[in-house]
């Protein structure tokens, strides 16, 4: 009888990747995927640990999945948690799962679900697609290019649950993108900790690539996927940028887009966390608030089309209200196309609880509300100037109402988005994972509508 496995996958889109792996492997020693609690012969659950909220939501997971199978076992970042006296967190709170890993940690999962649920038969027998398992929709997907961070920011403790930087080698990692634009992928989701250090922690290696030797470090990445999606008539999105001086070199890369139709986007997403030198030294962030507005108004001199997204922290401990003014008056010289802001959250093991003249819950959220105010203000100014232009757009999927879509400036799930009308001709539909050209001819708040 064939071993059936219930899969919760939370958390951020590299604990995505680690879900895919882990599906992919199952799938390949015989496994089935039960759609739901009651069809499934145990329970996989990849949690998040990075803040209070999401320790919150995977606990609740777990436990539902307790309640409704009986059988857990419990893989992700807060796996890799642990109490006060060293106990672990997770058993501590559900005595009754199974087994408890970290994150990336397929074998391990395996392991423990061979203990529980013995594998049907051999793996050579089964067939399996040649870029695995992928929870995204067809038309995208995440292209994880290294593991861990060499930071020590304080309000973070990602290098605790993953570790420092593990760089993949390049030819592994473009080999999974082209069989990725082979299977159909319109859009590809650069994501790592720290994608700007590709490469640091192997001296920038000498790979190869068809046939030719190609350094895994940044540029050499970007480049070698920028003419493979071109090929493929696809899009490559790149997420979590540093802004160190080397990402200036592929600046010229995202300008030619607009040429090409196809390749790397005129899109960074850069984790800047604040603006003023003192938080980010308090927050121990590898960056300084002056240098980064210089780059980014470099970057769009050198790039005109070019989005930037970034998040932001308000309130962290000791922020004063100076120091908030000065982020919000970089807001408005930057011109951050997307930004999101968290009012600052203690994280249990954050070097960040121990800083002095901690904010006040209140002050936090009035702060955060009053930089979300100014970040849609200029979101909706900066779209609004979109009206009347000519833009591609990828259709998500389609709906009698016409399609629903994102424009180069919108990643999946976390920017906006395109209605796009009904075609003129009734005979016309659109497809999902389909690139069409459309005239905007309004916008709503941070989304767009569009018209072919």
């Amino acid at each position: 009888m064939v071993g059936k496995v219930g899969f919760v996958s939370l958390g951020c889109p590299k604990a995505l990747v680690d879900s895919e792996l882990i599906l992919t492997q199952l799938s390949a020693e015989g496994y089935e995927t039960a759609k739901d609690y009651s069809g499934a012969d145990l329970v996989v659950v990849n949690t998040c640990g990075f803040i209070d909220s999401a320790v919150e939501e995977s606990l609740a997971a777990i436990g539902e999945a307790l309640a409704e199978n009986g059988k857990v076992i419990v893989t992700g970042c807060l796996g890799a948690r642990k109490n006060a006296d060293g106990s672990d967190l997770i058993q501590s709170i559900h005595p009754k799962v199974l087994a408890v890993t970290g994150p990336h940690a397929t074998d391990e999962v395996m392991q423990a679900i061979h203990q529980h649920l013995p594998k049907p038969h051999d793996p050579f027998t089964d067939l399996l697609p040649p870029i695995g398992i992928k929870l995204t929709p067809k038309h995208y997907a995440y292209l994880k290019i290294s593991e861990g961070c060499n930071h020590r920011c304080t309000f973070c403790i990602i290098p605790n649950l993953r570790g420092d930087l593990v760089s993949r080698p390049i030819g592994e990692v473009l080999l999974e993108a082209k069989r990725l634009f082979e299977s159909g992928v319109k859009e590809l989701l650069v994501v790592s900790q720290d994608t700007s250090a590709y490469g640091v922690d192997i001296q920038y290696r000498t790979g190869f690539w068809d046939g030719k030797p190609v350094k895994t470090r940044m540029y050499d990445l970007v480049n070698a996927l920028n003419q493979i999606a071109r090929e493929h008539q696809a899009w490559v999105r790149l997420h979590y940028v540093y802004p160190y001086p080397h990402v200036d070199d592929i600046l010229p890369l995202m300008a030619e887009f607009s040429e090409h139709g196809y390749g790397v986007l005129p899109y960074l997403d850069i984790p800047l966390q604040h603006a003023h030198p003192d938080v980010l030294k308090r927050m121990k962030r590898p960056a300084s608030g002056e240098k980064n507005l210089e780059r980014i108004l470099a970057w769009r001199e050198a790039c005109p089309d070019l989005v930037i997204r970034s998040t932001f922290i308000a309130g962290f401990p000791g922020e004063t209200e100076e120091e908030f003014d000065y982020l919000l008056r970089f807001l408005d010289e930057a011109q951050i196309d997307r930004a999101g802001c968290f009012a600052y959250s203690p994280v249990e093991g954050a070097l960040a609880n121990a800083l002095d003249n901690p904010v006040p819950d209140a002050v936090r959220e009035e702060r955060r509300a009053r930089f979300m105010a100014k970040a849609e203000e200029i979101s909706v100014n900066r779209l609004t100037k979109k009206i009347g232009k000519r833009i591609q757009v990828l259709i998500d999927r389609v709906d009698d109402a016409g399609g629903i879509g994102r424009t180069v400036g919108d990643a999946p799930e976390i920017d906006g988005l395109v209605r796009v009308l009904p075609p003129a001709k009734p005979s016309k539909r659109y497809r999902a994972g389909e690139i069409i050209r459309a005239t905007v001819v309004s916008s709503q708040g941070h989304d767009l509508v569009a018209q072919t």
